[in-house]
């Protein structure tokens, strides 16, 4: 995959990929997501979760088990990752740990960042539904406060700096300063409202004043008729997949040894 064709106007460090999967291989991923037996699941306050590949201990190391096979064959997600190159430099060349988050209409995620414990790329593919990926600065003392949050002791400024409109069967990768510097979220809300572009200029979120970044790439009719022309566009379920490297991996036989 030549991944510079991708790459987002605002940042060369952010790439959409629209249509990395088919309808079929949509489908196929959320009923397999929607098979898996209960306790597979990990209930949170605003969403519930699967892991996919091991659990990490406090110490960011990963107590690994196998990817799924509907990752790693069909379809064949962890090696179409691999071929854009972007985890060629990280500790195993490819992801090998997958947080499947589902979102309800209503739920979203707060502005964080991933740690340490992984490679500073991540690729977030989407499922079953759109949603609006916002990326956030940091502030310093010497800013303007009025429109900041405080979350960990520091100043995050609640104007996105880039904003994505994620379609269904899309993934975005993140690497570079906006892996490591900027923070990510998804606003909370049941719909995600529009003012259309010229064609020129581009559509922006009503609210926030800010552009989609990626409305040039965007591959699905519909979403992309309501995101130019202005008008609202209601969230369904949707499943993400964040895939990522975690670099220190437990030795299984050491820790045998060792009991």
């Amino acid at each position: 995959m030549d991944l510079a064709k991708y790459k987002i106007e605002k940042s060369d460090q952010v790439f959409y990929v629209p249509n990395f999967l088919t309808v079929d291989e949509e489908q196929y991923l959320i009923r397999k997501i929607q098979e898996s037996p209960r306790q597979n699941w990990k209930e949170l306050a605003n969403r519930r979760l699967q892991l996919w590949g091991g659990q990490l201990t406090a110490k960011n190391i990963l107590m690994a088990q196998p990817l799924p096979s509907f990752v790693t064959t069909y379809p064949d997600i962890i090696p179409r990752l691999q071929s854009t190159g972007v985890f060629k430099s990280s500790a195993h060349e490819a992801p090998n740990h997958i947080i499947m988050n589902e979102y309800l209409p209503g739920q979203g995620i707060m502005p964080h960042q991933d740690g340490p414990a992984y490679h500073p790329v991540v690729a977030t593919v989407s499922l079953g539904s759109h949603t609006v990926f916002h990326y956030y600065q940091y502030k310093t003392a010497d800013d303007n406060l009025e429109t900041s949050v405080n979350a960990n002791g520091r100043i995050i400024d609640t104007i996105p700096a880039l904003s994505v409109l994620l379609e269904p069967r899309s993934v975005v990768i993140t690497t570079g300063d906006f892996y490591k510097s900027y923070l990510h979220g998804i606003q909370e809300i049941t719909e995600d409202n529009f003012i259309g572009g010229d064609g020129v200029s581009a559509p922006m979120i009503a609210g926030l004043n800010v552009e989609i970044a990626n409305w040039k790439t965007l591959a699905g009719s519909e979403a992309k008729k309501v995101v130019l022309d202005g008008g609202a566009l209601e969230r369904r379920v949707r499943y993400s997949l964040t895939c990522r490297d975690v670099e220190n991996v437990a030795n299984l036989k050491t820790l045998l040894t060792r009991r």
